[in-house]
Formats: structure tokens, C-alpha cells, sequence
């Protein structure tokens, strides 16, 4: 990424398994340089949306750390407006923790729920696309003040992040159609971080909407159930 927002690897964390001489998944332990500064969370639920050229620039500067911490081949897992620092040196992504190597059934649904992907929350492999969704959720949330997915209990904000469409609010532009993108239900539809980053630096629309390779599993839970229903109706028609 610019310089700014350094991010570093360290060597590929021991579990206790690895240890034993056991098979066990591999770790890298990704971690942001040392920073300081208001988080955007906390910058926005005080002060309100960002101005746009500030936001364009916490745009993407984001966009570049999480292009490279996928170029490490990991996935970050956790981002949102809680892990971005807002220092003079410009935005910086933090809180990395363990993460597994991208690709692998990986992280669970351990952030915020606003900003979790419909893959996490309905237990699917989860990999660099859900970073790019949190992304994208979150640069909603700096732009208008208010999470796309709105707020509440945990378990109403996650049925709205797998069922409805995000509000993007007075959102304008390619940011706006950018953002929306990243949305996307299905992972494979969302464009990778350095098209992103590319998106934004060029001042572009998103890229074409690429053909879907296989529909999500919560998909077809949903349509499972949308014919359940029918069937119910036309049954209970029959019957009386």
C-alpha cells in the first residue's frame, strides 16, 4: 500500500497441533505498523459523515491495506469502521489479530454485525471477498453517518445483511455504485481489493459484473423456502 499504512507478516503462527507434529491449519499473524489516532467509528458518530475528498482518500487508502494483506494471502476477518485509525499520517487498518491463510473455511462471525458478509453469517467458506464487503460497508457508514444495513439487535442486522438490499443513502456517484458493488450478496460478483483500489485511483465506475459461478448457499435456502410457502398456500387453497 502508499506510504502510510505499512502492513507486515510474520512468520506462519504454531498452533498447539502443529506443534504435536500434527496437520493443523496454517496461520500467518498479519499486523498493522504502530499508529495512532481517533477511530473512524468514533470520528463519524461524533462529527458526522466525512467530507468528500477525506473520504474518497479513507477510501483508498483502506482499499490498499487490504490489497495487500491479500497479496500476503490472508484475509483481515474483522474489518470495519472500529479498525481504521484516522492518524495524521492518513487512515491505517489495524486490529489484524490471527487470521488464516485466505482460501481456507476461515473466519467466523466475530465482528461487528453490520459489516460481516452473508457468507459468515451463513457459514460459508469465507475468504477475501468478505473483506471487500466489510469494505464496502463501511465506506457507506463514513459517507453517511449510518451503517447500510442499519442498526439493532445482532440477530435483525444479520437477517437484513442476507435478505435486503443495503441502504446507501445520499451516496452519489462512482463511489456510490462502487460501495454497492462490493455489497453484492454473492462473494464472486464483488470486485477484488486492488480492482478497488484501481476503481478509485482511476475515478471509474465498477467494473463489469462478472457471471456468477455456482448460487450461494443461503440462496438457495431462500428459494427452498419461498417454495415452501407456495406449496403451503396452494395446499391450504385446495383444502378450503
Amino acid at each position: 500500500p502508499g506510504q502510510g499504512h505499512p502492513v507486515t507478516k510474520s512468520p506462519a503462527a504454531k498452533s498447539p497441533a502443529a506443534e504435536d507434529g500434527a496437520a493443523a491449519p496454517r496461520f500467518r499473524h498479519v499486523v498493522g505498523a504502530d499508529a495512532e489516532g481517533p477511530r473512524l467509528q468514533g470520528v463519524v458518530e461524533r462529527d458526522g459523515p466525512l467530507p468528500a475528498p477525506h473520504l474518497h482518500r479513507v477510501a483508498l487508502r483502506t482499499a490498499a491495506a487490504l490489497a495487500a494483506i491479500h497479496r500476503a494471502g490472508t484475509v483481515h476477518g474483522d474489518f470495519g469502521p472500529a479498525s481504521v485509525l484516522l492518524g495524521p499520517g492518513g487512515a491505517k487498518v489495524v486490529d489484524f489479530g490471527i487470521v488464516r491463510t485466505a482460501g481456507e473455511a476461515a473466519v467466523q462471525a466475530a465482528g461487528a454485525p453490520g459489516y460481516l458478509a452473508p457468507e459468515q453469517i451463513e457459514d460459508e467458506p469465507v475468504g477475501r471477498p468478505a473483506d471487500v464487503f466489510a469494505w464496502g460497508a463501511t465506506v457507506v457508514f463514513a459517507a453517511t453517518g449510518r451503517p447500510p444495513f442499519g442498526t439493532g439487535p445482532a440477530p435483525e442486522v444479520m437477517r437484513r445483511v442476507t435478505s435486503r438490499r443495503p441502504d446507501l443513502g445520499d451516496m452519489s456517484g462512482p463511489l456510490r455504485d462502487l460501495a454497492a458493488r462490493c455489497l453484492d450478496k454473492n462473494p464472486a460478483a464483488r470486485p477484488t481489493a486492488p480492482q478497488v483500489v484501481r476503481a478509485l485511483r482511476e475515478g471509474q465506475g465498477p467494473m463489469p459484473k462478472p457471471r456468477p459461478t455456482r448460487i450461494p448457499r443461503y440462496r438457495w435456502r431462500m428459494m427452498v423456502a419461498l417454495a415452501a410457502v407456495v406449496i403451503c398456500g396452494f395446499v391450504l387453497g385446495m383444502l378450503f
